[in-house]
């Protein structure tokens, strides 16, 4: 059989198998897998390195499948082709009867692709459009710097190029030069509710990529030999300095007319439609392969030999007195004062010449975050990725260098990672293994206003700590520290944890509240205090304020405790009795919009049974501008007055 007539005959069967999966399912999109068959064909039985076997082998061609809807296509080629799937170590061929099962409670089959699931053929989460283009990047990045002969093929929907985040990739990959990236656009030409726009037709497409740095071809996606062509020259390039796409003019649900046009996206035909749709297939098969002849050139080439991961990072941790001494720092540390960016960057710093595997990545704020105390090391130059202003790229690709097992810290301004908040979901449901760090945040920013303020982020993040991820642990740890011990610390805490934190850095210098002899962990909290009649709890820049208020509150007689929640999810239990060792009352103290931790020591107590006198003060109005920070935490209501008068009121004292 000819290489014309294999691919479009496999393609009809695969096609046909993504119509009976879905049938069976009650729900998917066959008509979008149908119009990547030939591709997909061409793909994964011809131009892709690899070994079905062994699907996650570190130097296989990679495929990310961003238009992640289309999935049944690649589950029906996995199925023919053997290929392993499995949670763990443990796995087994995927089967054609195994194709049943797709959509199922305990099915490895997801309706969207997560190789968490079991599908380890994909490297993450796709389906929340606009990412997977991102997630290539980061995976080219990785093979390049592990210097590996790996290229990496994402297929995008013609309607989510309208995404922003698909240009922000756009410009990564010419930035850093990704030649060993193919961006194959399939252009069906419709959305969900409609047609795309013209803005996205293959014509307007291609001016803007080849405009953006990225040469585009146009080519029929529905002919074997034009796709192979397409692909063959990319390969040619070996690699080079230039990305590269093809443009592929398909048809939704090609080869059955009768379920395409529109109103026929999420819906499987069921029944006649569907006995319908698979005659018309067979009948395209005999109208395509009928007058070809035999060839049989065909073949699945396999991954290069892998000599093994780079030796692990090692060494003793320094103190951050000794990492400062070490770096020429020390006069900083002997002024009492340093911003928790500050730390971090240093702590960074440290890391980076310990762990081969740790990147950095920031968006064109490392001077003020203090990234750029890895980027200025010269040892380390080389594992530092500036993203520019593009959040959303940024988090994405760093979900592919995890993919590669490396370990990203993401650092941003807190506000401007709110920009990705759903790749960072997606990171998280991918099992990334992804360090964010957003600094300025909270009101302490003070003169710069709400627009540069994290304010919302503490609830959000906030949440994930409530559910398991599948690593087992939180699906974020939520990290504030209050001062540069903390901020090193939890930074190194950090790099010893599987799975995504986020810790929040502010800009003020602030004293010195711990020593090199704090020890902190994740999950877990530091007592500065106990006191009988209250406990104040806080985190980050406001656990300062909150000790000018234990002050106040002792001169007027009442003994109240301090505890520095610094992570979230802590040690309910512990916390539970410090609480009630203070008469049950506890005054929760941050500087962000509610639903954070003082949520979340409300949801512990709850949950005790017992019987508390719970308060909480946070920020409750849209702040603006002011000079100092005395003065946005006085217009907030969360200097350390209006803090030592709320515990006053609490315990019916009248004045403080």
């Amino acid at each position: 059989m000819s290489f014309e007539a294999f691919v479009h005959a496999k393609a009809i069967q695969l096609d046909r198998t993504c119509l009976e999966m879905c049938a069976e399912a009650g729900s998917g999109h066959p008509t979008s897998a149908m119009s990547l068959g030939h591709i997909v064909t061409v793909l994964m039985y011809n131009a892709m390195r690899w070994a079905p076997e062994q699907p996650r082998y570190p130097t296989s061609d990679r495929l990310v499948l961003s238009e992640g809807h289309a999935v049944p296509i690649v589950y029906a080629a996995s199925a023919d082709l053997g290929v392993a799937i499995g949670r763990g170590a443990d796995r087994e061929p995927l089967t054609q009867e195994y194709l049943s099962t797709l959509r199922e409670s305990d099915s490895m089959l997801d309706g969207h692709p997560n190789p968490m699931e079991g599908f380890p053929f994909f490297d993450a989460a796709t389906g929340s459009l606009g990412q997977g283009l991102s997630v290539a990047a980061g995976l080219g990045l990785a093979a390049r710097h592990d210097e590996m002969d790996k290229r990496i093929y994402c297929i995008c929907g013609d309607g989510e190029m309208r995404e922003g985040q698909i240009w922000e990739a756009i410009d990564f990959l010419v930035d850093h030069r990704l030649g060993n990236v193919l961006t194959i656009v399939n252009c069906n030409g419709y959305g969900q509710a409609d047609t795309v726009s013209p803005q996205q037709s293959p014509e307007r497409l291609k001016a803007k990529l080849d405009a953006a740095g990225v040469p585009a071809t146009i080519i029929d996606g529905h002919d074997p030999a034009a796709i192979k062509e397409a692909i063959e020259a990319f390969a040619a390039a070996g690699g080079g300095d230039v990305p590269h796409a093809i443009i592929a003019r398909t048809v939704k649900g090609w080869g059955a007319p009768s379920i395409q046009g529109p109103g026929w996206h999420g819906k499987p035909p069921t029944g006649e439609r569907l006995e319908k749709a698979i005659e018309e297939l067979a009948a395209t098969r005999v109208s395509l392969t009928s007058s070809l002849t035999p060839d049989d050139s065909l073949a699945i080439y396999p991954p290069s030999e892998y000599g093994g991961d780079a030796e692990p990072g090692g060494g003793e941790v320094p103190s951050l007195n000794e990492a400062m001494e070490s770096f020429d720092m020390g006069m900083l540390l002997r002024g009492g004062k340093l911003a928790t960016r500050k730390a971090y960057g240093i702590a960074l710093r440290v890391l980076g010449r310990l762990e081969p595997r740790i990147v950095c990545l920031d968006a064109d704020v490392r001077n003020s975050t203090f990234a750029d105390s890895f980027a200025n090391d010269k040892e380390l130059a080389g594992r530092f990725i500036e993203c520019k202003i593009a959040e959303q790229n940024m988090v994405s690709a760093a979900v592919g260098l995890s993919a590669a097992n490396k370990i990203p810290y993401c650092s941003t301004f807190a506000k401007f990672m709110t920009r990705a908040y759903d790749q960072v979901e997606m990171a998280i449901y991918s099992g990334s293994n992804i360090k964010f760090v957003g600094s300025h945040s909270g009101i302490s920013l003070a003169a710069d206003g709400p627009s540069q303020m994290a304010l919302p982020d503490v609830s959000w993040f906030r949440s994930f700590s409530t559910m398991t991820d599948h690593h087992g642990g939180p699906g974020c740890y939520l990290l504030q520290p209050a001062d540069a011990y903390a901020a090193y610390g939890l930074t190194m805490a950090m790099a010893e944890h599987v799975g995504v934190c986020y810790m929040r850095t502010t800009r003020p210098d602030v004293e010195f509240i711990y020593d090199e002899r704090t020890v902190f962990n994740l999950g877990q909290f530091e007592v500065l205090t106990e006191g009988r009649d209250l406990l104040i709890v806080s985190a980050g820049y406001m656990v300062h304020e909150c000790n000018k208020a234990l002050d106040d509150l002792d001169n007027a007689g009442i003994d109240a405790g301090l505890v520095d929640l610094y992570s979230i999810p802590f040690n309910e239990e512990h916390l539970l009795d410090l609480i009630n060792q203070a008469g049950g009352n506890v005054l929760v103290v941050e500087d962000n919009f509610g639903g954070g931790i003082g949520s979340a020591v409300a949801e512990a107590c709850c949950a005790s049974g017992d019987g508390f006198n719970i308060q909480q003060l946070h920020v409750r109005r849209i702040p603006k501008s002011a000079r100092t920070e005395e003065e946005i935490l006085k217009q907030c209501g969360l200097d350390h007055v209006s803090i030592a008068r709320r515990a006053a009121e609490m315990l019916g004292v009248l004045s403080v």
